[in-house]
């Protein structure tokens, strides 16, 4: 099996992930899905502040064993990094641990950080939307959010609610900050650093505080200023869909796949804008799924693409197995097809 560090002759692929632990059932059932990478999200590893290497390497061992590839851990959990979040005291001591983490990371043989700057994080106003046959679906409606005024439809791993309005310029600065520091780290470690958009991406503030990366331009100019390798996008087809009901997805595309610039994809879409949309099946939402793919082998887009949210079906897991199990198998369908 190629190790993880060193796929980059494999072609576009299929993955699993959005699992937060590991265990020998769940790494099995991927295998029988007929996939070779994970991903990890928001992995529950010992530590309160960082992550060792002793924990990851264990992880990256227990992957191999399975006969998969530990491709990316994607979101350390706030608390880590929640005073670089807000340019509070302390943030210091947390880029410390961050660097550790990343070192640790390059050292234990896992290729890929992903991170997002969302310190108030996911939102939903439903969980319980029905799509296909009765499927469960989550929905946002941004009117919902914005007249509950408080963080009722905002996910757990987010920052405390902050007693004061933050402005843009000061959430661009605390980006700057910490890129500027972190970035180097990574590049030293051989990990690579992928941006997830925002999510709902709005332009209004969602529990007091601005979102950043909700249209084209404001992902330019974070992988413009601080252009490297080992910095790019976890491209979530998902959040571009809802920016503008689908248009535009496969130019950013082309723009950030031609310059090497996406990691992996979350392969995932919505039906409606990011005023009011709905997480659907692939196939059934904006955009078109041959398409993406497409385009993503014409730009020479070689890493792997993971189902993201999923809608729950009948008789599921809280994972999801058999939404993702579906989605999986789609998605190599999608492949299968346009490399014939």
């Amino acid at each position: 099996m190629i190790p993880a560090t060193h796929v980059d002759e494999l072609p576009i692929r299929v993955g699993l992930g959005q699992f937060h632990t590991l265990s020998d059932s769940l790494l099995t059932y991927i295998k029988q899905c007929g996939v070779d990478d994970i991903q990890v999200n928001t992995p529950r590893l010992p530590g309160e502040c960082r992550w060792e290497y002793e924990d990851l390497a264990a992880w990256r061992e227990q992957v191999n064993a399975a006969g998969l590839r530990l491709m990316s851990l994607e979101n350390v959990p706030v608390t880590f990094y929640d005073k670089i979040l807000l340019g509070l005291p302390g943030r210091e001591e947390q880029l410390d641990n961050m660097v550790a983490t990343v070192r640790n990371m390059g050292r234990a043989g896992i290729p890929i950080l992903g991170y997002h700057f969302m310190p108030t994080g996911v939102w939903r106003t439903s969980a319980t939307e029905l799509v296909r046959g009765g499927a469960l679906a989550t929905r946002y409606e941004h009117s919902l959010a914005i007249a509950a005024g408080d963080d009722r439809y905002q996910h757990k791993n987010s920052v405390p609610p902050p007693d004061r309005d933050y402005t843009v310029e000061e959430m661009w600065a605390n980006y700057d900050w910490y890129l500027e520091r972190i970035l180097p780290a990574c590049e030293e470690a051989g990990v690579g650093l992928a941006l997830h958009p925002d999510d709902p991406p709005v332009d209004d503030p969602l529990g007091r505080i601005p979102r950043l990366f909700h249209g084209f331009e404001s992902f330019r100019r974070a992988l413009d200023k601080f252009a490297s390798p080992a910095h790019g996008l976890n491209f979530c087809h998902g959040c571009w869909s809802e920016m503008k009901a689908g248009q535009g997805v496969l130019e950013a595309i082309r723009h950030f796949g031609e310059r090497k610039q996406i990691h992996y994809v979350h392969f995932r879409d919505v039906q409606g804008d990011v005023g009011d949309f709905t997480e659907c099946f692939l196939g059934e939402g904006n955009c078109d799924p041959v398409e993406t793919i497409r385009t993503l082998k014409q730009v020479g887009f070689r890493g792997f693409l993971i189902p993201d949210h999923v809608p729950r079906m009948e008789g599921d897991t809280d994972w999801g197995h058999r939404g993702r199990g579906w989605t999986a198998g789609y998605i190599q369908g999608l492949l299968d097809a346009v490399a014939s």
